[in-house]
């Protein structure tokens, strides 16, 4: 759980059967990260409980999104109705600003990864600020599934108002359906299932994490949780894959009238669908921060480590740095940018100023010493007529989910074209024999517009680009501005 004191936020499921308890080294590693948040030791996984080897609910607290300083847990297994796990939820702020979790608790190991039930904590102290202990009332458990799939009942989310209800949804599948079931209190204590989902979609399989936010059409600005409706107002639906293990969302109306969530027409639910990062991204979870009128998302990143290697090394996983999250101009996809105060972090400045670079220039960036570096870098180019063509036939051999990681393995850093590969080496060897490169292609396309492509490649230059873990985004080119694209159609 990590708390930020001016909003709340609160939400990838692994069942360890044996759990870690072996003391971890306390490591200066080389490679143990310093740039993210995570915990001392062990696992951490979304963004609410953040030592996930020990199914509890780990509570850090931070002034600015960045500087983070370790608690006590703050919700342990302890009783029957989560004696197998404290799994994901969500904070919601009540009348009076008190603050109040909804989260999954296990009661049982069957049906696997267990039975899920519903329940809720409450800080033993409200005027604490730093909401130091939590209390789990002995009223609980809340909710029990009945029709639903008692082992995929999950992840409450941020409750809103409506008509005088308490209204939250959690994330299920009925076979390979998604569901989103809506539920209805009056006291936060009481819910019921309405007799319909907020929304559901076929062959997404299991739904974890969803998200369910409001986001303005006019501007950057973020909208409380328990906004509706009104005429500048659409509505984010999110869910994290449980068969593809990364996040997407639909851009839509929430009709309060027949309380269900519509997704604009072109919109993909699934695994074609829009994404907030085509990285290792996963369990995110947003909340709204009054304080800077912004909406800001955080999520989490597994790494790539082997379970062994995880246990020799002593951690696993980081959380990423919190982003400011809201709709494009266009209305058809949302946009986020690393929040403002991750700018605190930097020091020393290197500056590589109005460098001219031809065709196959590799020009060094000297002075930087740290072990990690903030790269602010602009490229310009006297105009867009010498892009290469777009292959139309990559639309018919590629699915669209994958599609721009296909081309960046095709085309690769060493492929030339008109205006690109273009971007940085990083990790770059003296010999130029390993490098970590991330690089950017610009297409032209029929319809006279350009369409640019960011790859990223996380293994050496000698391996066989086959093998390689590229990573990749397309980005339309609107004048000078970048936006992101959904696909290349």
């Amino acid at each position: 759980m990590l708390n930020y004191f001016k909003g709340g936020v609160l939400a990838f499921h692994k069942v360890s059967k044996h759990l870690q308890h072996i003391s971890a080294f306390d490591i200066k590693q080389v490679y143990r990260t310093g740039y993210h948040f995570q915990p001392k030791k062990h696992w951490i996984n979304d963004p609410n409980g953040s030592v996930w080897g020990n199914i509890a609910w780990a509570h850090s607290i931070s002034e600015d999104l960045i500087n983070w300083t370790p608690l006590e847990p703050a919700i342990e297994p302890s009783k029957p109705f989560d004696q197998f796990g404290c799994w994901s939820g969500s904070a919601t702020m009540l009348p009076g600003d008190k603050p109040i979790i909804l989260y999954t608790g296990l009661i049982s190991e069957q049906p696997e990864p267990g039975y899920q039930v519903q329940n809720y904590a409450m800080p033993e102290n409200p005027s604490d600020p730093y909401l130091t202990k939590w209390i789990k009332p002995n009223n609980n458990l809340i909710i029990k599934p009945t029709l639903e799939n008692a082992s995929a009942f999950r992840d409450p989310t941020t409750a809103w108002m409506l008509n005088g209800q308490w209204e939250m949804t959690i994330g299920s599948k009925q076979g390979m359906v998604g569901v989103s079931y809506l539920y209805r209190s009056t006291d936060f204590i009481k819910w019921t299932r309405v007799d319909h989902p907020l929304h559901q979609k076929e062959n997404t399989g299991m739904w974890e994490c969803v998200d369910f936010y409001p986001v303005s059409t006019k501007g950057e600005i973020g909208l409380d949780t328990r906004v509706i409706d009104g005429d500048h107002v659409k509505h984010v639906f999110k869910v994290s894959l449980e068969i593809t293990k990364f996040d997407y969302y639909t851009i839509g109306k929430y009709d309060a009238s027949q309380d269900i969530y519509i997704p604009d027409e072109g919109m993909i639910d699934g695994w074609a669908g829009l994404r907030y990062d085509w990285g290792n991204f996963y369990a995110s979870k947003s909340f709204f921060d009054p304080s800077k009128n912004r909406r800001v998302i955080w999520g989490w990143a597994n790494e790539s480590s082997t379970e062994d290697e995880n246990v020799k090394k002593g951690w696993a996983g980081i959380q990423l740095i919190p982003r400011t999250v809201w709709l494009d101009p266009s209305g058809k996809q949302l946009l986020n940018w690393l929040v403002t105060e991750l700018e605190t972090l930097r020091d020393k400045n290197v500056k590589l100023s109005n460098t001219k670079l031809k065709q196959g220039d590799k020009v060094e960036v000297k002075g930087i010493t740290a072990a990690q570096a903030d790269v602010d870098v602009v490229f310009s180019f006297p105009g867009l007529g010498k892009a290469e063509a777009y292959d139309t036939k990559w639309d018919e051999i590629y699915p669209p989910e994958t599609l721009a990681k296909n081309i960046c393995q095709v085309m690769g850093t060493t492929k030339q074209g008109g205006l690109g590969p273009f971007g940085l080496l990083t990790l770059t060897s003296k010999d130029f024999q390993e490098y970590t490169p991330v690089f950017f292609r610009v297409f032209n396309t029929s319809d006279t517009k350009h369409k640019v492509l960011m790859c990223s490649d996380a293994m050496p230059k000698k391996v066989n680009i086959e093998q390689s873990r590229v990573q990749a985004i397309v980005w339309r080119v609107c004048g000078c501005r970048f936006s992101r694209q959904q696909d290349l159609t």
